[in-house]
């Protein structure tokens, strides 16, 4: 790949009092990506200089004011604020918050109008970040609101794929909240993604239960019972090769995880402690289902080793990847897709 054709990965900073930058910084520090991808990291340069001598990084990156001026195959820094801010490593502060919002809403924009292909962003404090330009639980949400499509929490490694039926949901409102308009929306989301992301033909779905060993046919909750198997049994009569429900507690000590493209949980925490479990620091966040492909690390901020040079940086890269190669299977697809053969006109029989 010549470095006209590189991709430009835009990366939003995260919260500047976490690991984010460590492991932004440590990721490019490695040359050999540069081959690939020319990173646009939305911050301050002189935010980044402190930060880097700090840690004792050797990356050299290009300060750059114009989008329109980024350099192939450099590190580049887009100016997103001039002034100082104050680091205070593992300490929250709505100040740095303010400048994690500004970083991701520069960055969010810049995907918007194409000038970058690709969206990573580095973990925010879900706190400190939060105000009147920002009142949501997370990058998903915040994202489903800016980008066209439905957004889906898909959690992916080599090995695993698992997407939620809810997300950022308290657990007492999870078996309210599931109904069968949303079970269909989420599979089919699920579906679309890994056909067109992932490239997987005909792919087959495994659904968790809500309920404890999936409700024990109605002993424990009736959920599965009414809702959760007919819906399931409708979307697989239409063709689709979904399964389910299956009690989550054995689902995946048992292996049967890898007879599967994909997992859908109930809720959050019963999809992503055993995703963590099998992949934490080799897997990543995708939102699927939006108009434009953005990526991140399975870790958050790690206020507690902030600043102190031990941070692994091998999520964020594998993010990086990963966005890298589902930006060109989309591309692949809509190219398969767009122009199918037209129907030939039948010819007339000679008499």
């Amino acid at each position: 790949m010549t470095q006209k054709q590189q991709l430009k990965i835009g990366i939003s900073i995260g919260d500047l009092n976490g690991i984010g930058a460590e492991v932004v910084l440590k990721t490019f520090e490695d040359e050999r990506i540069l081959e690939f991808c020319t990173p646009v990291i939305f911050a301050n340069s002189k935010v980044l200089s402190f930060i880097k001598k700090h840690l004792n990084i050797d990356l050299q990156f290009q300060g750059i004011s114009d989008l329109n001026k980024i350099i192939d195959g450099k590190v580049n820094v887009y100016n997103v604020w001039k002034e100082n801010v104050n680091i205070n490593f593992g300490t929250p502060d709505t100040k740095v918050g303010s400048y994690a919002l500004k970083s991701l809403e520069a960055a969010t924009e810049a995907l918007k109008n194409k000038q970058v292909d690709i969206l990573v962003t580095a973990p925010i404090n879900k706190n400190t970040i939060q105000s009147e330009a920002f009142n949501f639980p997370g990058h998903t949400d915040y994202l489903a609101k800016e980008l066209q499509g439905d957004s889906l929490m898909f959690m992916v490694s080599d090995s695993l794929r698992v997407g939620l039926l809810t997300d950022h949901v308290a657990v007492k409102d999870v078996a309210s909240t599931i109904t069968p308009q949303l079970i269909e929306k989420k599979v089919n989301s699920i579906y679309h993604s890994l056909e067109e992301d992932f490239r997987v033909r005909q792919p087959k779905i495994a659904v968790l239960g809500i309920n404890p060993h999936s409700g024990d046919n109605g002993v424990i909750g009736k959920e599965d019972e009414e809702v959760l198997k007919p819906t399931l049994k409708n979307i697989n009569n239409n063709g689709k090769l979904v399964y389910g429900p299956y009690s989550a507690d054995s689902f995946f000590g048992s292996q049967n995880y890898k007879n599967f493209d994909a997992v859908i949980a109930a809720y959050h925490d019963q999809g992503l402690i055993p995703f963590k479990t099998l992949s934490f620091g080799n897997g990543v966040n995708y939102t699927a289902g939006l108009s434009r492909v953005r990526t991140s690390p399975d870790h958050g901020t790690a206020f507690e080793i902030a600043g102190k040079g031990e941070a692994d940086e091998t999520s964020f890269k594998q993010a990086v990847f990963t966005g890298m190669q589902i930006f060109k299977n989309r591309k692949e697809y809509k190219e398969l897709t767009k122009n199918p053969l037209k129907k030939q006109p039948r010819r007339k029989e000679r008499k």
